[in-house]
């Protein structure tokens, strides 16, 4: 390579340093049957840590009998898929997966793709060949992977103010009502652990004609009677044209859907490129995650469980008088401001109390915003909240920030 190049890719990386925000990855092996600790390599040591920051939200990942389900479709299939779903990659798991994944949300028909970042990108990408003239309303505080879909769609796209109806409204409200219009937007928003008023939206695109897109990533599994997500808890699926999940956290698993009607999915299938050149995902990985989605439906105690345990953590964190966001959801993002600090706190806390949490930094978040995203499970006791609450007694005045004064 140049040198010149070479001091190129140096410059890049060094400016990311510069701003505080390189990103470090932990080497770590979750101890199964041991959710959420986990070891931590160092380069000359190992240490046990206790991960407040995964999203394998319920613990799947590490259920007894979704780890049996994936050992048995191994012994019975092999390991890899052998090609894409066109070509050999469609296995009996794939097919049973999809019907399940359609039933869980009351939709005809559900696609599996590699993962929930290709899910969306893919998905909203060809939106534009299947509707000619096509406008996407797309709320600012959208994921990445729903960003680079719009943009691949090179369809007119405009962004509403988050979780602004009025805002929406006012651009809908711009083009004629004939003109195919699409509204993307999330359920559960998991950097601010706020949720969508989604009943609105609906409502919006019944008045201006337009089809809608959500994503319930973070939701899925985790809300509604048998886990449909956040339009399952509030009886909404039925007003919704396209739902995007993923099989990646509260399922434990790895990969990505939609469901919507067949006619949608098919079109989907056959255009997408995403899916369409992409190597399934492993028949194993399915079998799992058709396990886990099957156990969700069933357990709704776990979700109760769940929802115990972040507001407890809330709960801890303000009478501390810490800066959180005190949503309505499992998210608890703890407030820092600055990303060297905050990269710093996440250091101190790994390397001296054993508790993992990653800092939160740009481009993920805004500058100024950085965060520490703290993810409670079922499983998280009252001895590891005191634990958390004790450390950051420690870390939050040895770095001068403030809290806000308790009775």
């Amino acid at each position: 390579m140049s040198l010149k190049f070479r001091d190129n890719f140096a410059a890049a990386v060094e400016a990311v340093r510069a701003e505080g925000r390189y990103r470090i990855f932990r080497d770590i092996r979750r101890k199964a049957g041991e959710f959420p600790k986990a070891t931590w390599f160092k380069p000359d040591s190992e240490q046990e840590i206790t991960v407040w920051c995964s999203n394998d939200y319920l613990g799947m990942g590490q259920n007894e009998c979704i780890v049996e389900a994936v050992k048995t479709a191994v012994d019975a299939a092999g390991t890899g898929s052998g090609g894409t779903r066109n070509i050999s990659g469609t296995t009996r798991y794939h097919v049973q997966l999809e019907a399940e994944l359609a039933s869980l949300h009351q939709k005809e028909a559900a696609l599996v793709f590699t993962s929930g970042y290709v899910a969306n990108e893919a998905a909203l990408s060809v939106m534009s060949q299947i509707l000619p003239g096509l406008h996407i309303f797309s709320d600012e505080k959208n994921h990445a992977s729903m960003i680079s879909g719009i943009r691949n769609a090179r369809c007119e796209k405009h962004i509403f103010k988050h979780n602004d109806v009025a805002d929406l409204e006012e651009q809908l409200a711009r083009l004629p009502l004939e003109t195919p219009k699409l509204i993307a937007f999330e359920s559960v928003y998991s950097m601010d652990a706020d949720i969508a008023p989604i009943e609105q939206i609906c409502d919006l695109a019944d008045k201006y004609n337009a089809l809608t897109y959500i994503d319930e990533v973070h939701a899925v599994g985790m809300y509604g009677p048998t886990g449909g997500g956040v339009c399952e808890q509030r009886g909404l699926m039925d007003r919704i044209d396209i739902i995007q999940g993923t099989l990646a956290k509260a399922y434990g698993m790895v990969g990505g859907y939609i469901a919507a009607d067949t006619v949608i999915v098919d079109a989907i299938r056959s255009m997408a490129s995403g899916f369409i050149f992409t190597t399934s995902i492993p028949p194993s990985t399915a079998a799992g995650a058709l396990r886990s989605v099957k156990v969700l439906k069933v357990t709704p105690e776990k979700r109760t469980q769940h929802q115990e345990r972040a507001n407890e953590l809330k709960a801890r964190l303000r009478a501390g008088g810490y800066p959180f966001i005190d949503g309505p959801t499992h998210i608890v993002p703890l407030m820092v401001g600055d990303p060297v600090k905050c990269q710093a706190i996440s250091d101190r806390l790994i390397e001296n109390f054993g508790i993992y949490s990653q800092p939160i930094n740009y481009p993920t978040v805004p500058r100024g915003t950085e965060r520490l995203r703290l993810t409670p499970s079922p499983f998280h006791t009252d001895a590891m909240m005191d634990e958390l609450m004790a450390a950051l007694n420690i870390v939050w005045a040895e770095f001068g920030l403030t809290r806000e004064k308790v009775a």
